[in-house]
């Protein structure tokens, strides 16, 4: 059948999905913070007569308000204050070579070769590496006032404003982010096990792991430090530890629920109670009013669930006695021996540093060579687009291209019609204030808010108004142009994905965990414990593969469709770590052990699999013969394993 001609002309799914804004709420605190943070300078300078020095206290500021996107105070204390650190290292290297041609060439290429290496370490090191580069590019492009000091620390108060605005509150809610992320994994637990028998499941898994992701990373930032000293953290840490047991006996209850009909809505809402008592500090509420246990999934859930009820309302647990079961970070000296040399020894690090460092190489000799009004503005577009951990780079340059367009019709009406002085105090605080609104639709909204933002502030410092705003166009789009062919086409993992390779690393470390979780002493706390860590890193690498393929989906042919393709394997992957906890799950309370000969039969196929993905780029039908008892706690997880090995069919190319 004929496709409708409506539909043969409309642009292709991958191509439009950036334009969908998220259905995410408005973070209204952000919002009043970034209009303060960016008008305020502004204002203080035009009342000073220093309006450019105004302008670069925002400047900071924006970079502050960017990079302020962590919930817990201590960790937004990094996000903010170290890449402002960074961020006056680049304006510094940019101003000493402002005007001297081919040796601002240089500079900037090495810049952006550091920045792009760096960016590989982590969330505040990415955000570190793009001030480095951001303001460099900025500092070579612009005039600063002399000396040459004054740029780095009027940009750097801009961001400690911001963080000052942060912190304001930090007095009256020390540990309440972390304290309402550990509250939202216990609901969303409630939910998983109020999805249990249904086709949810699945989803509500993927929420409880990423939100067991974000409340072990804040507790995470404190612990290191402060572990054994801080009451309120040991507490925390202890509630969040046992909610383990209850999302390890959720696949086993899961399980239960498709047999034998849904699970009592009192574990759920006892659940939830948990959840209300951490949020609000609830101690000494009696034991949750449970139904006896019959089944060995059941009796897993009662155990679990008491256990996590003793632990929450016990009014201050012992700092010895909690059970640290991920293991504490190690001492400050031996990550950063081992970041930098994974940084030095990594090939992607360097792969992505080169390939950075060549985008703007070529970007500020194009406008070496080539008269470019506001010149910056193309190497600036670059590095917003060449990001790595931002998403596709193709679909970043399509994006921006579009969000420049349309933040660029609001700059000019405001270049037009406002007129300079304090008429633009309150036009900033408006503006700056769609900046995190808009942030949290996508990042073609995000552009289109920050794209008159930045134009503003450079206009203060440059005074030359609404002529510029056709070529600030015309260098976004050079820009566009050059992040796709030197930063996209002529590198081939760019455009032909390593997606299958990332998928076999997460079947072969599936492999292992099925080993690890029927071998040993299953009532040793150790080997429980090895088993926990094994299932939680595992959890955590299948959550980046699936964001890995998320981005994949935006590319266009073949590595989007081939994503696409692929796609089933992960969730087939997640399911399979589900039946394995389960069985291991149901052993624990009861149930008989499996035949070691089943497990290695189990393993032998998920292997298998594995050399499978990494051999070819398309999907090849796959017959398996999984034989073992029938009635064995091993049945699901072999139904899972046969279902993973027939996704493999030629229907899939």
């Amino acid at each position: 059948m004929a496709r409708p001609r409506s539909s043969l002309l409309a642009p292709p799914a991958w191509l439009t999905a950036g334009f969908r804004p998220a259905p995410v709420p408005v973070p209204w605190a952000a919002v009043g913070r970034a209009a303060v943070a960016l008008s305020a300078p502004l204002a203080v300078g035009l009342a000073v007569g220093q309006p450019a020095y105004g302008a670069l206290v925002s400047m900071g500021a924006l970079s502050g308000v960017i990079g302020d996107t962590a919930d817990a105070y201590r960790m937004r204390v990094f996000n903010i204050a170290v890449p402002q650190l960074f961020g006056a290292v680049g304006v510094t290297l940019g101003t000493l070579v402002f005007g001297h041609g081919w040796v601002a060439v240089a500079v900037l290429t090495l810049v952006a070769l550091v920045s792009g290496m760096i960016s590989s370490i982590g969330a505040v090191a990415s955000v570190s590496g793009l001030l480095l580069l951001l303001n460099a590019v900025v500092g070579a492009g612009l005039p600063m006032p002399d000396p040459w000091w004054k740029a780095p620390l009027l940009l750097t108060l801009g961001g400690l404003f911001v963080l000052l605005l942060t912190l304001l509150g930090w007095p009256l809610r020390r540990a309440a982010p972390e304290r309402s992320a550990v509250a939202a994994t216990y609901r969303s637990v409630a939910d998983l096990y109020e999805a249990t028998g249904t086709s949810a499941y699945d989803e509500k898994r993927q929420a409880v792991t990423a939100s067991l992701n974000q409340s072990y990373d804040l507790i995470l930032a404190r612990r290191a430090r402060q572990h054994g000293r801080a009451p309120s953290l040991v507490r925390l840490l202890a509630q969040l530890n046992v909610v383990v047991p209850l999302v390890e006996a959720a696949p086993a209850a899961h399980l239960r629920a498709r047999l034998h009909g849904p699970l009592s809505a009192t574990i759920p809402a006892a659940v939830r109670d948990l959840a209300d008592a951490v949020d609000e500090g609830r101690t000494g509420a009696p034991e949750p009013g449970l139904p006896t246990p019959e089944r060995p999934a059941e009796k897993a859930v009662d155990h679990a669930l008491r256990y996590a009820a003793t632990v929450v309302h016990e009014a201050e647990p012992d700092p010895a006695n909690v059970d640290d079961r991920l293991g504490r970070p190690a001492a400050l000296r031996v990550r950063v021996r081992r970041t930098t040399r994974a940084v030095l020894f990594s090939e992607a690090s360097w792969r992505y540093g080169l390939r950075l460092a060549l985008c703007i190489g070529l970007a500020q000799a194009l406008v070496s060579l080539i008269a470019v009004p506001r010149s910056y503005w193309v190497a600036l577009t670059v590095t917003f687009v060449m990001k790595p951990d931002f998403g596709s780079v193709f679909s970043r340059a399509v994006l921006r291209a579009f969000g420049t367009a349309a933040g660029l019709l609001l700059a000019a009406l405001v270049l037009a019609e406002v007129p300079r002085g304090w008429w633009d105090v309150p036009v900033m605080c408006v503006l700056a204030a769609l900046i995190p609104a808009f942030s949290a639709k996508g990042y073609a909204f995000q552009t289109a808010a920050i794209t008159p933002v930045i134009l503003l502030l450079s206009d203060t410092l440059n005074q030359q108004g609404f002529d510029l705003v056709m070529p600030r166009l015309y260098d976004s789009l050079i820009g566009c142009g050059i992040a796709l062919i030197a930063g996209y086409l002529l590198w081939p993992e760019s455009w032909h994905a390593r997606i299958g390779d990332r998928l076999a690393d997460a079947v072969a470390d599936t492999a292992a965990y099925v080993a690890c979780a029927f071998t040993g002493n299953g009532g040793d706390p150790e080997d429980q414990g090895g088993r926990v860590r094994a299932r939680r890193k595992l959890y955590r690498d299948l959550s980046t593969v699936r964001s890995e393929f998320q981005r994949a989906l935006t590319e266009p042919p073949p590595t989007g469709t081939r994503a696409a393709a692929w796609w089933p394997l992960v969730v087939a992957a997640e399911r399979i770590v589900d039946a394995t906890t389960a069985a291991r799950i149901r052993v624990d309370h009861g149930a008989p052990s499996p035949d070691p000969a089943e497990v290695t039969a189990v393993e032998r196929e998920l292997r298998e699999l594995a050399d499978g993905l990494r051999g070819t780029d398309t999907l090849v039908e796959v017959r398996t013969e999984l034989h073992g008892d029938e009635s064995g706690v091993l049945e699901p997880l072999r139904q899972e394993v046969r279902a993973a090995r027939a996704i493999a069919g030629p229907d899939l190319r």
